[in-house]
């Protein structure tokens, strides 16, 4: 849909499964592609949301710098500025607003906030490690959440209890298509779109994924943000030192950086430049830009790689409650009778009742049987995991044939699907 069309799935031209996410938390998800330029346009509506941001402390890991102050800027600077942030805003919605998924081209699928279903997460994190059946976890995982306060992805860096203090650094964990990167995409767009969290300046989505892209290049923070986000190429050093800035880190556990949290440069400047890896560290640790927020998302195998003490908040995504997952049918049909046999028919099949906790797994089941109550279809309807997800494979290779062509008729198997498809089954996958 790291909510869930190939937002991965297919995890995110970059950043962001509620359509949910799909970005396999690296299953391999839809990514957002932060790296196209595009032009700048001139909103109609400039919001100078720096003008009222203070200063917020410090973290466990974050040293003491400076902040300039507004009041030194001349009208001229901070209308060149409101320009820039205009600008950022509406290139990143239209990276953001479109969820891509099948045959259909980048920035041709569906509007994110047309199936976008809220995801259940929670504050803290799982500490067990559990070997048993997939179905089985995740039935427990269903389980616990009657037990569990949630707290909604828009409020992640809001203070909600006298006894915490200022969140600067945020940890999200979720297991593989859970909607980590839905979360961001829609937390970004909510953003760009002037709906959500308009005290922070700049939203800076940075995929892992593309950063590993780049892992042998030197670069500034600053020069980074021009390659990543090609609006911003006016910004200048000092002004990263006024903005309250998001920096997003989605899919850490697909970043092949050395994090070396105990031993590295210390890095202050903006200007100064190095390796990528040490520039994570240092903004991770509050070294560079002390007053920068941090949002990373990660796998829980790979969220070890963040110390605890840099961290001031941990969220974990779950999925979809009962009540979400028919909300996400309804939303991604407009068809209410065929919503309604695709919900009645998962209810009846405990084992996909109960994966469909993940939204990618919603998204698998919706485009099997969608295929299969839309056209003539003699065999009865997949019940088990194995049947789905043959049936999805078969729908995929139509889809292929589809795209690329071919005399043969997309409905129709060569030996070699067939093949393949009945030494997937006799493994049981």
């Amino acid at each position: 849909m790291r909510g869930w069309k190939r937002m991965d799935e297919d995890r995110a031209e970059s950043t962001v499964p509620s359509c949910v996410s799909l970005k396999s938390d690296r299953s391999k998800d839809r990514v957002i592609n932060f790296r196209s330029s595009e032009k700048i346009e001139r909103g109609e509506h400039i919001l100078s949301n720096w003008d009222q941001a203070a200063p917020p402390g410090e973290s466990s890991c974050s040293q003491s710098g400076s902040r300039s102050g507004d009041a030194e800027m001349k009208p001229k600077q901070r209308g060149d500025l409101q320009e820039v942030i205009e600008g950022h805003k509406m290139s990143l919605k239209r990276r953001c607003e479109h969820v891509t998924e099948g045959t259909h081209e980048a920035g041709s699928g569906t509007l994110l906030n047309k199936i976008y279903t809220e995801l259940y997460i929670t504050e803290g994190q799982s500490e067990e490690v559990d070997t048993q059946h997939e179905v089985r976890q995740l039935e427990r995982t269903s389980k616990k959440n009657i037990q569990d306060t949630p707290i909604k992805c828009q409020d992640i860096f809001k203070v909600l209890s006298e006894q915490q203090r200022h969140i600067r650094v945020v940890l999200t964990n979720g297991v593989a298509g859970v909607g980590k990167t839905f979360s961001v995409q829609k937390f970004s767009l909510d953003w760009a779109e002037g709906l959500e969290n308009q005290d922070i300046s700049l939203v800076l989505p940075l995929s892992c994924r593309e950063l590993n892209l780049i892992r042998d290049e030197q670069h500034s923070l600053l020069s980074l943000l021009h390659v990543f986000h090609p609006t911003l190429q006016k910004i200048r050093a000092e002004d990263l030192t006024v903005w309250k800035l998001l920096f997003i880190f989605d899919g850490l556990d697909e970043s092949r950086f050395s994090l070396g949290f105990n031993k590295h440069q210390v890095i202050s400047d903006v200007t100064q430049v190095s390796s990528v890896g040490v520039l994570l560290v240092n903004l991770i640790q509050g070294n560079l830009l002390p007053s920068a927020l941090i949002w990373i998302t990660s796998r829980p195998a790979a969220a070890h790689q963040i110390p605890p003490s840099c961290v001031d908040r941990i969220t974990e995504v779950r999925g979809f409650t009962d009540s979400q997952k028919e909300e996400y049918f309804r939303r991604r049909f407009s068809d209410e009778d065929l919503s309604k046999r695709i919900i009645s028919h998962i209810k009846a099949s405990r084992s996909l009742h109960i994966m469909c906790l993940i939204p990618v797994f919603c998204w698998i089941t919706a485009i099997v049987l969608e295929d299969m109550m839309t056209r003539d279809q003699r065999g009865e309807l997949p019940k088990t995991l194995t049947d789905l997800y043959s049936h999805f494979l078969r729908v995929q290779m139509k889809r292929k044939k589809q795209k690329y062509g071919g005399k043969q008729r997309p409905e129709e198997l060569t030996e070699a699907d067939k093949e393949l498809l009945l030494k997937l089954v006799s493994a049981g996958v």
